[in-house]
């Protein structure tokens, strides 16, 4: 038993123990949409269209301007390769583990490892910077009605230290304090957090209704930013449509990938799919393809509504309403985004604790974490732990560099998923295979290197806290996870 021994797929099975099964094809799309159409068309589009620049000029990362959509097309091209992956492995093994089960069952043992701390990146950091969009959004529908909560609530500490904007600075000097240390708190970041959090321990079925009424509801919100911008686009915001070359396309890339990483959230929920080798292909496939359509549509709207520049803000849409007179309907669409990000919340956190109790079925986490209530059958403990932690994260934490762990985290466990689809096909070329990836070479190694290529867009510090993060958890898995290992004890079997 070495470091890349795999877990044998037919270890998967059903159980009257394990989860239950009510999810169909309908509730996994919803689902997708829930997850993919959010924080990312809402939020990170703005920087993604107008680059980030620093109070003093220097520039962060380039935008991609209007062709904003051609970002868009090349995130969906990317992630449609990845989604094919997805579906195969998803299809042989409906396990609640996602990248991190179809790893262990393709590379071994330290890969699914590494795959699963880094999906931590993905759903509990990513949702740090959820939260904070969300917060965000929030507060402009409450200056709607003329309340303003006072910006030491609204700001969280690390937040305010990477602010280009003086103003926002300013807080390090005016909040209250308690002795040195100035009290700077995202309080509804943290909020809603806890609220989705009471929601997601109630059960999957009631988790995917309330998921259900919010992808509604946001996709009347959009239908309506569409309709009404598509009315006063200006033909001269669209010139020039790439100031910044495929450099700014590529690095718009980079940023707005957040905007699609929910298919994967799909797959964590393998083990709660009626008939999943059906289902959880169309799922995968066809919720990234609505996602896709609609980000295209929503990227043109926006950037001909107004100048790309002008899209730099935590409220990008609201935004460009209220710049182009259209005050009543940016109102709306702020409504909206607070409704639709926290549905990007609730399937965020419907994920993480799965991806735990994966992890700590196999004995790399400790056994806590694979305990599932009696009555729901959902594991309330990690789901009360992942809660706790993410709600901490966005008091404080700052969403661009959230954001940017989120992605690098994301895009390394795709390309593993990838190679995982070819290595299985070379070992295991006639198990069946309910989806099969077509041209599986080509599909496999262009969707492994089109995720390297989209992390190179990423800054310099992504990659060194990436690095960083890794590293602990190598740590901890030769402290604890090798160690403990399900399939490690005799009466396991063995896989090689």
């Amino acid at each position: 038993m070495g470091l890349f021994a795999r877990k044998p797929i037919a270890a998967v099975s059903d159980s009257e123990h394990g989860m239950r099964r009510t999810l169909g094809a309908g509730d996994l799309i919803m689902l997708a949409i829930g997850a993919v159409i959010g924080a990312g068309i809402f939020s990170s589009l703005g920087t993604a269209a107008a680059g980030e620049t620093l109070a003093d000029g220097t520039i962060v990362r380039y935008g991609a301007g209007p062709a904003l959509v051609l970002s868009f097309v090349l995130l969906g091209a990317v992630c449609g390769l990845a989604a094919l992956c997805y579906a195969e492995l998803a299809s042989m093994i409906p396990q609640a583990g996602s990248a991190y089960a179809y790893s262990y069952a393709t590379l071994g043992e330290v890969v699914a490892w590494v795959v699963g701390w880094a999906l931590i990146l993905e759903y509990a950091v990513g949702n740090v910077a959820v939260a904070i969009g969300w917060a965000g959004y929030f507060n402009s529908l409450l200056s709607g009605f003329g309340l303003d909560l006072p910006g030491w609530l609204t700001h969280g500490y690390w937040n305010v230290k990477a602010s280009g904007d003086p103003a926002v600075r300013q807080l390090l000097e005016t909040a209250p304090r308690i002795g040195p240390i100035p009290v700077l708190v995202n309080l509804p970041a943290f909020g809603i957090v806890a609220a989705i959090t009471v929601l997601l321990m109630q059960g999957a079925k009631e988790s995917t209704r309330a998921n259900n009424i919010m992808v509604v509801l946001k996709l009347l919100v959009l239908a309506l930013f569409v309709i009404v911008g598509a009315m006063h686009i200006d033909p001269a915001n669209y010139k020039p449509f790439a100031p910044n070359g495929f450099l700014g396309i590529h690095q718009g890339a980079a940023i707005v990938f957040f905007a699609y990483i929910g298919f994967d959230a799909i797959s964590t929920a393998a083990e709660e799919t009626r008939d999943p080798q059906r289902n959880l292909p169309i799922g995968i496939l066809g919720g990234l393809a609505v996602c896709t359509l609609i980000y295209v549509i929503v990227g043109l709207v926006a950037t001909g509504l107004v100048p790309y520049d002008q899209l730099r803000s935590s409220d990008p849409l609201a935004k460009a309403l209220s710049l182009a007179g259209l005050d009543t309907a940016s109102w709306i669409v702020a409504a909206g985004a607070v409704v639709s990000m926290s549905a990007v919340l609730l399937v965020f956190q419907y994920g993480q604790p799965r991806i735990f109790y994966a992890m700590a079925r196999d004995g790399l986490l400790p056994p806590f974490a694979a305990k599932l209530d009696p009555k729901t059958r959902t594991p309330k403990v990690t789901t009360l732990i992942t809660g706790v932690c993410v709600a901490l994260g966005a008091l404080v934490a700052d969403d661009a560099a959230t954001y940017d762990l989120t992605n690098i985290g994301t895009l390394a466990a795709f390309s593993v998923v990838c190679i995982g689809v070819l290595v299985l096909r070379i070992r295991e070329p006639d198990r069946p295979r309910p989806f099969r990836v077509p041209f599986v070479w080509g599909v496999t190694l262009l969707g492994a290197g089109a995720c390297v290529f989209v992390m190179r867009g990423l800054p310099s510090s992504a990659w060194v806290a990436f690095a960083v993060w890794m590293a602990i958890g190598l740590a901890f898995y030769f402290a604890y996870g090798y160690r403990h290992s399900v399939l490690r004890r005799p009466q396991s079997g063995a896989s090689s």
